[in-house]
C-alpha cells in the first residue's frame, strides 16, 4: 500500500502548514501541498500528503475522511497513480478535404 494520500473538498482556506499540522497526529508527513490554480494563486480545494508509512498514511486515511474542515466534509483515500497518456490528442481535427 501507498503512503500517498489525496485529499478533497478542502475548504480554500488551507494552506500546506494547516494541512501537514493536521495529518502530524496520524505520523510522521514528509509532504503536504496544497494544489494551487496557477493564474488565480488560489486553492484548487484538494491536496496530497505523504505519510512515512503505508501504516501511517491508513491511520490518518481512517480519522480524517469525513472529518468536518471549516464546514466542509474532506475525503481522504490513497492516492490513485496518474493514468498514462496514450500520446494521442483528444481535439478536434478537421477531416475535410
Amino acid at each position: 500500500m501507498s503512503s500517498k494520500i489525496y485529499v478533497g473538498n478542502l475548504p480554500y482556506t488551507i494552506d500546506d502548514a494547516s494541512l501537514r499540522q493536521n495529518f502530524s497526529e496520524f505520523g510522521g508527513v514528509m509532504s503536504a501541498k496544497v494544489m494551487m490554480d496557477r493564474d488565480t494563486g488560489r486553492s484548487k480545494g484538494f491536496a496530497f500528503v505523504e505519510m512515512s508509512s503505508a501504516e501511517e498514511a491508513q491511520a490518518a486515511i481512517t480519522g480524517l475522511n469525513g472529518m468536518s474542515v471549516s464546514g466542509r466534509s474532506i475525503v481522504v483515500n490513497i492516492s490513485k497513480p496518474k493514468e498514462p497518456s496514450t500520446g494521442y490528442g483528444s481535439g478536434y481535427r478537421d477531416t475535410r478535404n
